[in-house]
C-alpha cells in the first residue's frame, strides 16, 4: 500500500504527463514510424527515474515538459501555473528560442551547458541520451547521415559541459561515443 507522499507524487506525475499529452497530441517523431511525439519526454522521463535513479519530482516533471514550450502553444506562465515556479526555472532553462537560427540555438545550449542548474543539467543529460539512442536505432525522415553525425558530435559539445552531473547517464553517452569515434 502506498503512503500519503507516494501517492500524491504518483498523482503530481500523472497530471504532467496528462498535461504533456494534451500539449504535444498532435506532434509525430521524424523517425520513419512516425512515433508519437510524447513518447520522447516520457523516455526522458524514464531514463532519469529508471537508469539515474532521479526522485525529484521537479526534474522529473521539467523532463516531461522539456519540449512544450518550445514546440507548442504553452507559455512559461503555464508551466508556472500548473507546476510552480522551480519546474518553470527548469524548463526554462532547457528551452531553445526557436526565434533563432538553429545554428545559433546550438552554440547557445554548448555555451550554457556548463552553467545550468543542477537540475536543468540532469533534463539535458536524459533528454541528449534519449536523443542519440533514437539516432543509433533509426534516421530521422529527411536526415542525411552526415547531418546524424553531426548532431552526434554537437550533443557531445553540450553534454561534455554536463560532466559531473550524473555518472549513470554519462557514462552511458561516452559508450555511445566511443562507439562512433567521437572524442
Amino acid at each position: 500500500m502506498l503512503n500519503h507522499l507516494q501517492s500524491d507524487f504518483i498523482k503530481e506525475v500523472i497530471r504532467c504527463v496528462n498535461f504533456a499529452a494534451i500539449k504535444h497530441k498532435n506532434q509525430r517523431r521524424k523517425d520513419p514510424e512516425e512515433t508519437p511525439y510524447i513518447n520522447h519526454p516520457i523516455g526522458v522521463a524514464h531514463i532519469l527515474t529508471q537508469e539515474a535513479n532521479i526522485t525529484d519530482i521537479a526534474v522529473i516533471q521539467a523532463a516531461l515538459l522539456h519540449d512544450t514550450v518550445e514546440d507548442t502553444d504553452t507559455s512559461f506562465e503555464e508551466i508556472e501555473q500548473h507546476f510552480g515556479t522551480k519546474v518553470r526555472g527548469i524548463v526554462v532553462e532547457v528551452t531553445d528560442d526557436k526565434r533563432l537560427p538553429s545554428k545559433e540555438r546550438k552554440a547557445l545550449q554548448i555555451k550554457h551547458a556548463g552553467s545550468s542548474s543542477y537540475e536543468a543539467k540532469l533534463v539535458k543529460l536524459a533528454d541528449k541520451l534519449h536523443n542519440l539512442r533514437d539516432l543509433e536505432r533509426c534516421t530521422p525522415k529527411g536526415w542525411s547521415k552526415v547531418r546524424v553525425e553531426e548532431y552526434f558530435k554537437f550533443s557531445k559539445q553540450v553534454t561534455d559541459g554536463l560532466k559531473g552531473t550524473n555518472t549513470i547517464m554519462e557514462e552511458r553517452l561516452e559508450e555511445i561515443y566511443k562507439m562512433r569515434n567521437i572524442l
